[in-house]
């Protein structure tokens, strides 16, 4: 983050890029600890391959083919900014997964694209367990939220040849999830197409 803050006090693009390249390093020492200066960087790595590593590490986005857009202009605005990232809290939050020893080891094993897809799948799993918790005493956690479930609306949309738009719509009710809920279409239950 230091490093990064120099790239917003830079003077011209080539003063960015070398920031840029400093942060480049940082990203590559979990990956390719043999790179210890910025001229050992140089050496294995070019410009584009330094913009991808600060892409993927840290959600940098520079494009070398836009020329209306200086190299620092692109480094700050793209995404969101370290102000804005409460880092600390992110950190906190995957350290309770109990893998690292500190928080150092953690900054060293995963990139920031690793971490947030890891905080994900640990929320994703925290919700999917309260929600199992909440079906056994009879509450539906997402009843309210306005969220399907995915697999039951493909499914709807499977057995309704396309037509049903989710779960909810009549037109799953066909073949077996008719016979399943003991009416449908094609089992007493009708409808007219209209024309609109």
């Amino acid at each position: 983050m230091e490093a990064f803050e120099l790239v917003k006090f830079a003077k011209d693009d080539m003063d960015a890029i070398r920031a840029l390249a400093e942060c480049a390093r940082i990203c590559m020492k979990q990956y390719y600890p043999q790179i210890k200066t910025i001229e050992d960087l140089e050496d294995n790595v070019d410009l584009p391959t330094i913009y991808t590593i600060l892409d993927i590490a840290a959600g940098i986005k520079i494009n070398s083919d836009i020329e209306d857009e200086t190299v620092k202009e692109q480094a700050t605005e793209s995404g969101s900014s370290w102000e804005t990232l409460d880092l600390a809290k992110l950190e906190s939050e995957v350290f309770l997964l109990g893998i690292w020893k500190d928080y150092e080891e953690l900054e060293t094993s995963l990139s920031m694209p690793e971490m947030l897809a890891t905080l994900n799948s640990k929320r994703d799993i925290d919700h999917q367990e309260k929600k199992f918790l909440a079906a056994i005493q009879g509450v539906d956690l997402d009843k309210d939220s306005g969220q399907t479930n995915a697999w039951e609306d493909m499914k709807a949309r499977v057995f309704s040849k396309g037509q049903a738009k989710d779960s909810n719509d009549v037109l799953a009710l066909q073949g077996v999830n008719a016979q399943k809920a003991g009416f449908g279409i094609g089992m007493g239950l009708s409808y007219e197409k209209l024309d609109e």
